[in-house]
C-alpha cells in the first residue's frame, strides 16, 4: 500500500492554545477521544504538541505537590522539538517514521499550515482496509 495521507486524516483534530490551563487541555482531548492534541498559537500556527502523558504527568505533579491541579500552563508541557508530516507524505513512509520514533500521531502541513493530524488509529484504518482488498 502506498498512498498519501489527506484521506486518512483525523476527523476534528484537537487544537489547543499554549495559553490553555492543562485542566482545560485535559479536557479538551478526552471530549474528542484523541490521543492527544496539536498546539496552536492566536495565528493559527503549530508550536507544539501535547499528549495524554504529558497531560496526566502534568496533573499528577500538580495534585502530589498540592497546588492547583489546572494550574500549569500549556506551553509550560507541551513538546516542541514536533515532527510532522506533509498532506502529500506516503501513509507507510509515515508510518515507520511514527514507529521508529515511538510517536503516536503526527501533524500534518500543507504548504507549512496545520490542515489536522494523522494518528495510529488512522494509520491502521488504512492498512486493514488495504489487506480487506486483497
Amino acid at each position: 500500500m502506498t498512498s498519501g495521507i489527506k484521506r486518512y486524516l483525523a476527523e476534528g483534530d484537537v487544537r489547543v492554545s499554549p495559553k490553555m490551563n492543562m485542566y482545560e487541555a485535559a479536557q479538551q482531548i478526552l471530549n474528542n477521544k484523541a490521543s492527544g492534541a496539536s498546539v496552536v498559537d492566536d495565528d493559527g500556527k503549530l508550536v507544539g504538541v501535547l499528549s495524554e502523558l504529558d497531560c496526566l504527568r502534568a496533573l499528577m505533579t500538580s495534585v502530589y505537590n498540592g497546588s492547583d491541579p489546572g494550574g500549569s500552563l500549556v506551553n509550560e508541557v507541551m513538546e516542541t522539538n514536533v515532527e510532522v508530516a506533509d498532506i502529500d507524505a506516503d501513509i507507510m513512509d509515515v508510518a515507520a517514521s511514527m514507529l521508529d520514533n515511538k510517536r503516536r500521531r503526527r501533524p500534518v502541513l500543507q504548504d507549512g499550515k496545520l490542515v489536522g493530524q494523522i494518528s495510529c488509529r488512522q494509520i491502521l484504518r488504512a492498512v486493514t482496509e488495504d489487506l480487506n482488498k486483497e
